[in-house]
């Protein structure tokens, strides 16, 4: 009995070292790869804790291959793209400038039912107030009210709102992300010229984005000189 407690002791600070590897994202916003990671480890541990006739050393083989796997293909996914977008998926735009994009609802598969429900947890109860909302990769929905109606808003105070836009990703992590380009009518030539505004290259641009009014947020790598 006190070998089985032993045990479950280990396999328990196992799996918390686990999530801690794993990181914080893992507890409350996991991506889908993650929350397959996070179901198998748990069951894999359960086995030998449940059935003392397994070897411990054969319980925790299983749950070091998996967590290494997600380690690997977590950094792997950080330096591609195109891998990030296979594993994690990309948002999705379900209001735009105030009209649902019905095909949007129906390839996520979200009824309008579901959507007004996302809004009532966002304390959104008007749907002509949303300007967007994006369902994320993580499944939470992202909602951004139009000017005018957002809390303590310039309409409260009797001062006229401005307008705002949805930003776009052009530079990420040093890669340039030439087909978001079109969508904000630009070209490489003006990614270019914004940079040297900013005595800086691809390659030292942590983030780039830019909206239709033109407000273009840069940031620089960290450690950057």
């Amino acid at each position: 009995m006190i070998l089985y407690y032993f045990r479950t002791a280990i396999l328990y600070l196992i799996l918390i070292a686990s999530v801690r590897i794993m990181g914080k994202r893992q507890v409350g916003q996991m991506e889908p790869s993650e929350f397959v990671v996070t179901m198998l480890v748990a069951n894999l541990a359960s086995i030998p804790m449940q059935d003392e006739g397994i070897p411990l050393f054969s319980g925790l083989v299983p749950i070091l291959t998996v967590l290494g796997a997600e380690l690997v293909l977590s950094t792997l996914s950080m330096g591609s793209i195109r891998l990030r977008k296979l594993l994690c998926g990309k948002p999705v735009i379900l209001i735009e400038n105030g009209h649902i994009l019905q095909e949007n609802l129906r390839r996520t598969r979200i009824t309008a039912d579901e959507l007004t429900g996302h809004l009532r947890l966002k304390e959104v109860l008007d749907l002509k107030t949303v300007q967007y909302a994006i369902l994320e990769t993580n499944g939470d929905l992202s909602v951004f009210l139009y000017p005018a109606d957002q809390p303590a808003s310039a309409k409260a105070a009797g001062i006229q709102a401005g307008k705002q836009s949805l930003p776009v990703t052009v530079i990420d992590d040093g890669r340039l992300l030439r087909e978001n380009l079109p969508l904000v009518k630009k070209d490489e030539a003006w990614v270019d010229k914004v940079l040297r505004s900013h005595n800086a290259t691809r390659n030292e641009t942590f983030l780039l984005t830019v909206d239709g009014m033109d407000k273009i947020l840069w940031l620089p790598k960290e450690g950057r000189k």
